[in-house]
C-alpha cells in the first residue's frame, strides 16, 4: 500500500495557516502530527522548541527509500496541478511556487528524519501506539475527510476515538471538505453520533484556502 500513496510534504507556515497556530504559546508543549508523510512541520517545530511527533506509515521505509520517491512523487502531482480548477492560487500564486514549497518541506524532512529518526513513529489509524493522553494538542491534515471515498465512516470515528485518547488537549483535523471540493459528509454524522457525545465538534474558520472550501478545520474538544 505505501507504493501508491503520493509524497507531498508541507511546511511549517503552510500548517500555521492551516490551523491558526500561534508558535509562540506552543513553546514546551507535546504535539502529535498524525499522517505527517514528508512535511517538515515536525523539524521546523521542534526548532522552535516545540516538543512534535509525526506519526505516519511511511516511516516504516528508510530515508533512502523514501528520498528516492520524493522528487518523483512531486514531480507527477504538478505536471497537471496547474489545470485543476477547484484550485485557488491567492497563497502559493503559481505552481512553481507551490512546488518550491513541497520541495523545501521534503528536503528538510528528509535531513530531520535521517538526524532524529525517534521523531518519526510508523503506524496506521486507527491505532496510535503512545499511552493516554501523552499530547497536548493533535494536528491532522489531508487524510480524514479527504479521503471520505476511499475511508469509511466507522474509520473517521474509530480514529478521532483514538486520537482524542492519546490528547490531553485538543485535536484540529483540516480540511472539512474532500479532495473534490465538497463539504464532508461525516462531519455532521460526527457531531450526531452518541458514540461520540462526549466530544464538542466545531468548525473553525481559518484564512487560507487552496482547495476550494477548504478555508475550515474541525476542532474537537472534550465538553
Amino acid at each position: 500500500q505505501l507504493d501508491r500513496v503520493v509524497l507531498l510534504g508541507r511546511t511549517f507556515a503552510e500548517y500555521r495557516r492551516y490551523f491558526l497556530l500561534e508558535p509562540d504559546n506552543l513553546v514546551g508543549k507535546t504535539v502529535l502530527d498524525v499522517a505527517g508523510g514528508v512535511s517538515s512541520f515536525c523539524a521546523e517545530a521542534n526548532a522552535h522548541g516545540i516538543h512534535v511527533t509525526s506519526f505516519d506509515p511511511i516511516y516504516a521505509l528508510t530515508q533512502e527509500k523514501i528520498a528516492e520517491r520524493s522528487e518523483p512523487d512531486l514531480e507527477s502531482v504538478f505536471r497537471t496541478i496547474g489545470s485543476v480548477p477547484t484550485y485557488r492560487w491567492s497563497y502559493y500564486k503559481t505552481p512553481e511556487r507551490m512546488r518550491d514549497f513541497r520541495q523545501r518541506a521534503y528536503r528538510i524532512f528528509l535531513s530531520d528524519y535521517k538526524a532524529h529518526r525517534e521523531r518519526y513513529v510508523a503506524g496506521e489509524l486507527p491505532n496510535l501506539p503512545f499511552a493516554d493522553g501523552s499530547f497536548d494538542l493533535t494536528l491532522e491534515s489531508y487524510f480524514l475527510f479527504a479521503y471520505q471515498d476511499r475511508l469509511s465512516y466507522e474509520f473517521h470515528r474509530d480514529s478521532i476515538l483514538e486520537i482524542m485518547r492519546v490528547t490531553r488537549g485538543e485535536a484540529r483535523i483540516y480540511p472539512t471538505v474532500t479532495f473534490e471540493a465538497q463539504p464532508s459528509e461525516y462531519v455532521p454524522m460526527l457531531r450526531s453520533d452518541p458514540v461520540l457525545e462526549r466530544f464538542q465538534f466545531t468548525e473553525i474558520k481559518t484564512d487560507f484556502e487552496f482547495l476550494v472550501g477548504s478555508n475550515s478545520f474541525l476542532r474537537v474538544r472534550r465538553r
